[in-house]
């Protein structure tokens, strides 16, 4: 029988040699996903043997590990925010910068405020969860064009017990006259033909969520063309994009008559 710590050392040395920059943490949340355990089980229990069947279990996941598949995808969740969240191939993972949007939605609107907020192109529902377990007396109305990636997104805000509405279609579609304080987007910003597409995480993500147009601001542009009939007098539109679109994602929001645009930087 081989021991908790001994399984845990192997796979990690597997996982660097397999091009993981993450190889220990990797090892350690398939490990517990495994167990059922909480890290401080592990550690104060790394002495213990491993059951076969468990074993058999943890290969199998480090295997596909190795051939690059996601460990959110793997353990089927991925934490955001405050909240833990089911992922799968039909939605971008949830990533710490993202938070970033959050933490200005809850900047622009006050504890305690009932105005109604959008999140567009909603995904997993991170956002318009987040947002609306801090701000909870909001409306927060949710939008995706992928019928798979809406499913994904009730099913958290079930769990959660939060209540989002969650509407299907591209952008502003289905939404006719409808206003809001508050506009949240991670939209599609990656050029077609960027290197990084075949790296990493994003080789098992859906493209559609990922791709937007030559120069990766096809949806950008669409979403500053659209928002302003959508937004209540003195609201704001808050988009995610590339590290090096701000002056170019500026000019397109200027150009759409958007006032005190500004750039972020986040974590990464």
């Amino acid at each position: 029988m081989i021991m908790l710590r001994e399984v845990l050392r192997d796979a990690a040395q597997r996982l660097q040699q397999s091009g993981s920059d993450s190889a220990r943490r990797d090892a350690e949340l398939l490990l517990l996903h495994v167990l059922q355990r909480n890290a401080m089980w592990l550690y104060a229990h790394d002495d213990e043997a491993l059951a076969p069947e468990l074993q058999q279990a943890f290969l199998q996941l480090l295997q596909r590990r190795e051939q690059g598949e996601p460990v959110a995808h793997l353990l089927g969740q991925r934490g955001f925010w405050t909240l833990d969240l089911a992922v799968n191939r039909h939605t971008l993972i949830p990533r710490p910068e993202t938070e970033m949007l959050v933490e200005f939605a809850l900047e622009r609107i006050p504890a305690g405020s009932a105005t109604a907020i959008l999140d567009l192109g909603t995904g997993s529902g991170a956002i318009a969860l987040a947002v609306k377990r801090e701000r909870p007396s909001c409306v927060v109305t949710a939008v995706d064009a992928s019928e798979e990636a809406l499913a994904v997104a009730r099913a958290n805000a079930a769990r959660l017990h939060l209540s989002v509405e969650f509407l299907s279609g591209s952008w502003f579609s289905p939404l006719a006259g409808r206003h809001f304080r508050l506009i949240l987007s991670n939209p599609p910003y990656i050029p077609h033909d960027d290197v990084h597409l075949g790296q990493g995480d994003v080789r098992f993500e859906p493209r559609s969520a990922l791709v937007s147009g030559v120069d990766g601001l096809d949806d950008i542009r669409v979403l500053a063309r659209l928002a302003p009939a959508h937004l209540l007098q003195g609201g704001w539109l808050a988009l995610e994009h590339g590290h090096d679109q701000a002056p170019r994602v500026r000019a397109i929001l200027e150009a759409a008559g958007f006032q005190q645009v500004e750039s972020r930087i986040d974590l990464n």
